[in-house]
């Protein structure tokens, strides 16, 4: 029986590109073009120098889809072009800048992340592994965000928490609830196929 993940990525695809690494690079390239995107949409907020965006969704997702080292590639290929000055970061930033400045930290744990959310989840998906792995997916960009911050801005964990995690939990928890119950939702149309 395949996994959860090789069915689904490789399934996404399948009419696309016939050969099995073909539809892998090319799951690796829609994330990270996908994660482009959603970085568009940015909302910022006057008390931090991090907006609400969409990214992160797109970072568990790749994770829980593509496996752990696909979606981490995909989000390095994505953090890769942005340092090199594609503006493909939130508001159509673009360059190494944005890798040392406020919200750099959370771009840099995105590979991470994407890992972490893909090793935790496993390859069949069970629901309660998978919670985690989304979980911990976004724990892993706020431990990245978060130092940075303290980093850059030179507060303390207290202060850097208030203004790089407490902000995003409810839209964050929204986004891995929506990513927890698309996946579900995947899982079980995979099964029914095989």
């Amino acid at each position: 029986m395949t996994s959860f993940t090789e069915s689904l990525a490789g399934r996404t695809f399948h009419g696309v590109v016939d050969d099995q690494r073909g539809r892998y690079a090319l799951g690796v390239v829609a994330f990270a073009v996908a994660a482009a995107f959603s970085a568009q949409v940015a909302i910022p907020l006057p008390w931090t120098p991090v907006p609400v965006t969409l990214q992160p969704l797109m970072v568990i997702l790749a994770g829980a889809v593509l496996g752990p080292r696909l979606g981490a590639l995909a989000m390095a290929a994505y953090v890769t072009v942005g340092a090199l000055g594609a503006p493909v970061f939130s508001n159509g930033g673009g360059g190494l800048g944005w890798l040392f400045g406020p919200t750099g930290g959370y771009l840099l744990a995105a590979p991470a992340a994407a890992f972490m959310t893909g090793a935790i989840s496993g390859r069949e998906t069970q629901a309660w592994r998978l919670l985690l792995g989304l979980s911990a997916g976004v724990l892993a960009m706020y431990t990245g965000g978060v130092l940075q911050l303290m980093a850059f801005t030179g507060q303390n964990l207290g202060a850097a928490l208030t203004v790089g995690a407490v902000p995003f939990l409810v839209g964050d928890l929204t986004k891995i609830g929506f990513a927890f119950f698309a996946l579900i939702a995947a899982r079980t149309a995979s099964r029914r196929n095989d």
